[in-house]
């Protein structure tokens, strides 16, 4: 199986939009309520480009089987040489080695920049994506408390970290 990890492009949202979506409604992974649309997923991708910050998709046949980012941590001088990242793979696609190849890559991505620190921020009951950061080296660095609500329940933010350098 010959999955490419490449640089987004607009071709790429329609798959994004679905892993997206997907997570929204079905998980505690993204603790938006609604759907994104295109429009969002559009503006979101230019964003990011502007920024400079980086857009990856793992794809296979032309088709996007999961997608990684970072960006912003605060939005303080300060914290400019550390990231939030996320990665997504696409329900149909678990367990088959995708988000290691696009985690492998965002953090080369960010050490090439000169990145001190990478964030993730993971719902504490998501077992699968703590054990996930571990592989990489990422501590567990704090949990912020019933400080998300969704699907009718308090949940717990798990602020995981990995240092670049």
């Amino acid at each position: 199986m010959d999955i490419k990890i490449l640089p987004a492009a607009t071709h790429h949202l329609p798959g994004i939009l679905d892993i997206v979506n997907h997570a929204i409604l079905h998980t505690t992974a993204v603790y938006d309520y609604d759907p994104k649309t295109p429009a969002d997923i559009e503006t979101w991708l230019n964003d990011k480009q502007a920024a400079q910050w980086p857009v990856i998709v793992a794809e296979l046949n032309g088709e996007v089987l999961g997608y990684a980012s970072y960006g912003t941590f605060r939005f303080k001088e300060g914290f400019k040489y550390t990231v939030e990242h996320s990665v997504y793979v696409s329900n149909q696609h678990t367990g088959m080695g995708i988000g290691y190849k696009l985690m492998e890559e965002l953090i080369t991505i960010a050490k090439k920049k000169g990145l001190h620190t990478m964030i993730g921020c993971i719902d504490a009951d998501n077992k699968g994506s703590i054990d996930f950061h571990k592989k990489f080296g990422f501590t567990e660095a704090g949990i912020l408390t019933q400080s998300g609500y969704k699907f009718n329940r308090w949940l717990d933010l798990l602020f995981m970290q990995l240092m670049l350098e």
